[in-house]
């Protein structure tokens, strides 16, 4: 593989939306909740997923009558949302049905999406993850801690609960204070990305990885709309404002970013 470019998964999403509204309504009880909290923020979700790969299936399923609130920030975040009519007694085994279904119809029919997602806590999705991985497939669980089953969460090759994105670190405050307002934005994203990636264990940090992850979170991302006339360049303001270090690959000359300097640890 050439140098700079790193092996990309690619993604499937499933969202059991009932589930997690279920989940977010038990862990607010006894809690007062402002009307403008939103319960379940699908930016994070997504933000998480680029930067393992790209996100080519996105989905949910739930009675969406039900949810119609949250229909507008999915469908902007691209998700296509499965209607599944809520009945008297098996409204919520219809969603768990029809998901499987669509997961495993997937598996065999695009063998291009090597990495699945199920966002759920619902111990009825653990044979679902047991027949992807089967198949050569990896499987990635999401859910919120205090409703997710040990059976699903210790049966997928990964698991992600829901708590750990909303303490995804942004911008130290001691760094914003030396940022200029019109690039807080900017560095707020690039920093993102580059504990994204280090959480994901890439051992070099080459500058084309960390912008194609930057691409993948936010398409319209454009360097220049900051003022900059190269990403390298954003990479060495980041430096000379001591924030990261940089290297160059001696063969390449392309920038390695090497880590973060203690004011941002």
């Amino acid at each position: 593989m050439p140098e700079g470019q790193q092996e990309q998964r690619i993604l499937a999403m499933f969202v059991d939306f009932e589930n997690l509204a279920i989940g977010f309504e038990e862990k607010q009880k006894g809690k007062k909740r402002r009307e403008d909290q939103a319960a379940f923020d699908v930016q994070k979700v997504l933000g998480r997923l680029v930067e393992k790969g790209n996100v080519v299936v996105k989905t949910a399923y739930a009675d969406w009558h039900r949810f119609f609130k949250h229909r507008q920030s999915l469908h902007e975040a691209g998700i296509e949302l499965i209607e599944i009519p809520r009945r008297s007694r098996s409204g919520k085994n219809s969603a768990d049905i029809r998901l499987c279904v669509d997961a495993i119809d997937l598996c065999y029919s695009k063998e291009h999406i090597d990495t699945f997602v199920v966002i759920s806590g619902d111990s009825d999705f653990a044979p679902l993850v047991s027949k992807l991985k089967e198949n050569g497939k990896y499987v990635i669980g999401m859910g919120l801690k205090e409703s997710t089953s040990s059976l699903l969460s210790e049966n997928c090759d990964e698991f992600i609960y829901y708590e750990e994105l909303e303490q995804d670190d942004t911008t130290d405050h001691r760094a914003e204070q030396n940022i200029p307002r019109e690039l807080r934005e900017v560095f707020d994203l690039l920093f993102s990305t580059i504990r994204g990636l280090i959480r994901e264990n890439h051992e070099v940090l080459w500058s084309s990885m960390i912008k194609d992850t930057i691409k993948r979170k936010r398409p319209s991302f454009s360097e220049s709309s900051y003022g900059f006339k190269s990403f390298s360049e954003l990479l060495e303001d980041a430096e000379r404002r001591g924030f990261i270090t940089l290297e160059k690959n001696q063969r390449s000359g392309t920038y390695v970013v090497v880590g973060f300097t203690e004011k941002m640890r």
